[in-house]
């Protein structure tokens, strides 16, 4: 009698543990679906994230055999973001050394120990080419003094404006020049330009402007004008009276 009720007290017992158990595993692994899949619009609880809101980018990740997605913002380091018309997706960059690419064969930042070139990740630079800190620039040599500022211009005028701009340019160079510099390339001309001053009046209109002025004042004077006697000069007067008499 006390084996059997004591055999019914242990399998109680183990069928509550049981429960117990199944619900803290069904807890933890809602909690862990619930985390994987909050930035999703399609989620499975196997493989992730299935499809992501259209600003985001999805991410699939190989685990073991199958791939796990992840909805990002930014595509991780070795991959870009290509956008598409069903999904946005981080594709993966071609070159190992490629830390950042725009395209899968075009890198925009080398890992550690390369040097960018025109879109490829070098352990050391070309010839005609050094190293500026991650990137391999070309070498090229700058020849010539700086030309004298151009005449100040606004469309084409050189007055008539508040402001107007000049250049100046530099290259070309002597022809003399050094093996070393023969043997590297010559740089391209360079062309600076800045603000400068210019006469808001032009000359010519000055000139106008005066000569309207003075035309006024004439006019101005001409029915004042009288002789000594009193007589006024802009009038036509006949000798010998003001009837003309003889």
């Amino acid at each position: 009698m006390h084996l059997r009720l004591f055999a019914i007290v242990i399998s109680l017992l183990c069928e509550v543990i049981r429960m117990g158990s199944g619900v803290v595993q069904k807890q933890s692994a809602h909690r862990e679906t619930s985390d994987d899949c909050r930035s999703c619009l399609e989620c499975s609880r196997d493989n992730g994230c299935m499809r992501c809101p259209d600003r985001l980018f999805l991410f699939l990740q190989r685990k073991g055999i199958s791939h796990h997605g992840t909805c990002l913002h930014t595509c991780p380091a070795g991959h870009f973001g290509q956008r598409g018309k069903d999904v946005n997706q981080c594709m993966k960059c071609n070159a190992l050394e490629c830390e950042q690419c725009f395209s899968r064969d075009f890198c925009t930042k080398c890992r550690p120990g390369f040097q960018l070139y025109k879109g490829k990740c070098l352990t050391r630079c070309p010839n005609g080419t050094y190293a500026d800190q991650t990137d391999c620039k070309d070498k090229c040599v700058q020849l010539g003094e700086w030309s004298e500022w151009s005449t100040c211009l606004h469309n084409g005028l050189t007055c008539g404006f508040n402001w107007g701009n000049q250049t100046r340019t530099r290259g070309g160079g002597p022809s003399g020049r050094t093996p070393e510099e023969k043997a590297a390339s010559v740089c391209p001309a360079y062309t600076e330009t800045q603000k400068c001053k210019m006469r808001k009046v032009c000359p010519t209109e000055r000139r106008k402007a005066k000569k309207g002025r003075g035309r006024k004042k004439k006019k101005r004077l001409r029915p004042h004008a009288i002789d000594s006697v009193g007589h006024s000069l802009n009038e036509t007067t006949v000798p010998g009276g003001e009837d003309g008499d003889p």
